[in-house]
């Protein structure tokens, strides 16, 4: 077996970057880029000049240069005979005098013609980071097969800032043979003039927000935005307890494009429940409340009831039930259209250790003997984010209380049943309602986690940020930077914040300018809003803080995309049991620069692995791509993304590249945007990607890369086979012996607090708790010292 071409593209790089330092990029006037594009100069180890030998994996391959050339007296032939796994890639050299010298910022367009027997090919694209050296960077366009010669082109994403360089070439990853020659590349002319700011500079700098006229009717703590535009936003019981008593379990359908509600009838209390989009566009959504917790008794209790919402008629149809009770699941759709779910309580309260299996195919639950369990819990909300191979990376976010032991973040093989342990993420513990993102591009495979705290122990959330990039052999978290702050109320009105102060209940928002905003949070369980927002950019790993939503967005808040660009944001629900039902809209800055492009016809909105799909716009457009629709409660999200779709641009017309790989974009409805060269995005256009049988159809394979193949962390395949884990009643974090269970008392006071009556009494007081009934004859925290059955009386 050849190792991963990526393990030894750094030989040589100091020589390298050296000799870069001496070489001014290319002139926009370039005709052609490629040295020796047609493959007439001789080189060396039976390849031409400037281009060289590259891939990985167990297959049996052949170079060859061979006189059956388009033009000139040669073409380079790449051939597989023999594959188990990996790819053989034909690409210029990696050389000071070989590969081409870009500009950070700009792109380029490249071209080539071939002749292919086999569908598993593509134009791939590494490039040299001054400071890292070679990399590989994405995957370009799919090559059909053809038995003529064929002209393929495609621009290719904006340069990364600290790129001086790149290569590119063919990559073949299935049986036959792809043949090459004539070779180009050039510079991409500026198409826009500077963006024209046509709000006020505030705006233009930092956004602006507003809140609607029209409230949620309903306490939702689910948002789910649907294929049509819609959003549908679940409460339940609302965790109101007189609700769940009466049976009055709600959800609405909000319409962005009139404002207005419609509340559906909901047939069971999906408080705290799982959700996933199915790749039709209808909703899964999978257990919830079964029972609020009892004073010195049972804790919270999940039930096994699971229903699909379909937005054609706005309603809920039930489906098989799942083999284990889960409230707070998570759903992690996979790249054949199935889902996978993880943690949750048992209809005892105790925490579930089963993995449940939806089969897409068969519409339902898989019995328990047909899924692979590892007997592990995964605490509550775990967040289980889709590799490119199709393995899961849990990141760390979760809810209530501690993490999971070990290093707090894992990767989960569920083919192999095996979890091993990723490093590096730092104050594991504190970890709880933070946020975890897959940034965009889906392609480049980094996720980001923010912020968090612990509901136990009631520390100050904290502003960490840590980062891991999954394309790394042996990949670990490394500190991102810190979160802005904003102001907190601390119970008096707001002031800034200080010290180390962050927030948990943080949002996390993907935008289609390729960056994540950030918003709303809390410092403490259930208590002290913090009021700041940021938008954090991939490119630069840096935060720039942005206009502030004016309400306040703890726990059970959510923010999300809307298809015109603009993030709404729902809900808070604090300790003392109220429920905040305005609704705020984020306009972010790059809307107000000047016109937007739009997206004048779609070919088709049905597409396929490995398509080209056609698009016209209105004027030039430096990016286009596919952006899930959220399905999004608790902080958590885990199937939120953004897929590149490389362009092949022809004036007006556009093509689109779509990946091969269904595990970096799973099956399922997605907004398209195209985005210009100063961020500013069209309003998005609904398409269906289809299932992976199209790939079968046509023999044609997933491009997987060998990202992550070398982890070094504790390895544990599956355990004692075990019913459950036992779970503590003050798993929410609230002493459920004050007032009713729509209210939480903290079982610790944030730290400010002396653990005296009068300091907790004034705290409640502060936080507008009102009066609260002792229930049964324990006093844990001591706000009753006469016993008169009322707390701080």
């Amino acid at each position: 077996m050849t190792k991963h071409r990526r393990r030894t593209a750094l030989v040589g790089v100091g020589a390298l970057t050296a000799g870069l330092l001496l070489t001014a990029p290319q002139p926009a006037e370039a005709a052609n880029l490629v040295k020796n594009p047609g493959f007439e100069t001789a080189g060396t180890d039976g390849m031409p000049y400037c281009w060289e030998k590259s891939g990985w994996g167990d297959n049996d391959f052949g170079f060859a240069t061979v006189s059956d050339a388009r033009s000139g007296a040669g073409a380079l032939k790449v051939t597989l005979t023999r594959r188990v796994d990996g790819d053989r890639k034909a690409l210029i050299t990696e050389s000071a005098e070989c590969a081409p010298v870009v500009a950070a910022g700009r792109q380029y367009d490249l071209g080539l013609w071939y002749n292919s027997t086999t569908p598993d090919a593509n134009i791939t694209l590494f490039r040299h980071d001054t400071t890292a050296g070679w990399q590989y960077w994405t995957d370009l366009k799919t090559l059909d097969m053809a038995s003529a010669w064929t002209q393929a082109t495609v621009r290719t994403p904006e340069v990364p800032a600290g790129t001086d360089r790149i290569t590119w070439g063919v990559s073949v990853y299935g049986t036959g043979s792809v043949t090459t020659d004539d070779y180009t590349m050039e510079q991409v002319p500026d198409t826009l003039p500077p963006p024209q700011c046509t709000g006020t500079a505030d705006q233009c700098a930092n956004g602006s927000w507003s809140v609607l006229p029209t409230q949620n009717p309903v306490r939702s703590m689910h948002s789910v935005v649907l294929n049509n535009g819609k959003v549908l936003l679940i409460a339940g019981s609302g965790n109101s307890e007189e609700n769940f008593d009466a049976g009055t379990f709600t959800s609405a359908v909000y319409d962005p494009a009139n404002g207005t509600y419609k509340v559906i009838p909901t047939p069971k209390d999906m408080f705290c429940a799982g959700h996933v989009q199915l790749q039709d566009g209808r909703v899964l959504v999978l257990s919830g409340n079964k029972a609020y917790p009892v004073a010195g008794g049972h804790g919270y209790e999940g039930f096994k009831d699971s229903y699909v919402f379909d937005p054609k008629n706005e309603s809920y149809s039930r489906t098989n039930d799942l083999n284990d009770g889960h409230w707070y699941p998570s759903a992690t759709e996979l790249g054949n259209g199935d889902v996978i779910s993880f943690g949750g309580l048992r209809e005892d309260s105790t925490g579930s250790v089963t993995a449940e299996y939806w089969s897409d195919k068969d519409q339902q639950w898989l019995p328990l003997w047909k899924v692979n369990q590892t007997w592990s819990y995964w605490g509550l909300y775990p967040s289980m984010i889709l590799m490119q191979d199709g393995r899961l990376f849990y990141t760390g976010s979760h809810v209530f209380g501690n993490n999971i032991p070990g290093t707090g973040s894992a990767i989960y093989d569920y083919d192999a049943n095996t979890v091993t342990h990723i490093p590096g993420l730092r104050n594991k513990d504190e970890r709880d309602q933070s946020a975890s993102v897959l940034l965009p591009p889906a392609q480049d495979q980094k996720v980001l986690t923010l912020g968090g705290g612990n509901i136990d122990s009631n520390p100050d959330a904290n502003r960490l940020t840590d980062l891991i990039d999954l394309k790394q052999a042996n990949p670990s978290y490394t500190p991102g930077p810190l979160i802005p702050q904003g102001t907190v109320d601390l119970g008096n009105g707001k002031v800034a914040e200080s010290g180390a102060q962050g927030k948990m209940y943080v949002s996390a928002v993907l935008l289609p300018d390729g960056k994540v905003l950030e918003t709303g949070g809390a410092l403490h369980n259930r208590a002290n809003p913090v009021y700041e927002s940021s938008v954090f950019d991939p490119a630069t790993s840096t935060f720039d803080p942005v206009a502030a939503d004016p309400e306040a967005r703890g726990y059970h808040s959510a923010a999300f995309l809307l298809p015109d660009g603009r993030v709404m944001a729902t809900g808070d629900n604090p300790g003392n049991g109220t429920w905040n039902h305005n609704v705020s809209i984020y306009t972010p800055p790059y809307l107000y620069q000047g016109t937007r492009p739009t997206i004048t016809s779609v070919i088709d909105t049905e597409w396929t692995y490995g398509d080209t799909q056609r698009i016209t716009v209105d004027r030039p457009i430096a990016k286009a791509e596919l952006i899930r629709p959220a399905a999004v409660t608790h902080s958590s999200d885990p199937n939120q993304r953004f897929v590149d779709l490389p362009l092949s641009v022809d004036g007006n017309n556009v093509d689109l590249n779509v990946t091969s790989n269904p595990n970096l974009a799973p099956p399922g409805w997605y907004m398209l945007f195209a985005v210009d060269a100063n961020g500013v995005p069209s309003v998005a256009q609904w398409v269906h990607l289809q299932g992976p049988a199209a790939l079968s159809a046509s023999d044609a394979s997933p491009h997987v890369h060998a990202f992550a193949d070398s982890l070094s962390g504790k390895v544990s395949g599956p355990g004692t086979k075990r019913t459950s884990q036992k779970i503590s009643p003050t798993i929410s974090g609230c002493d459920r012996h004050y007032g009713s269970v729509n209210v939480c008392v903290p079982t610790v006071f944030p730290p400010e607090v002396k653990k005296t009556t009068s300091a907790r009494c004034t705290w409640l007081k502060q936080n507008h708790y009102g009066r609260l009934k002792v229930n049964g004859r324990d006093d844990p925290l001591g706000l009753d010292p006469d016993r008169n059955q009322v707390a701080c009386a």
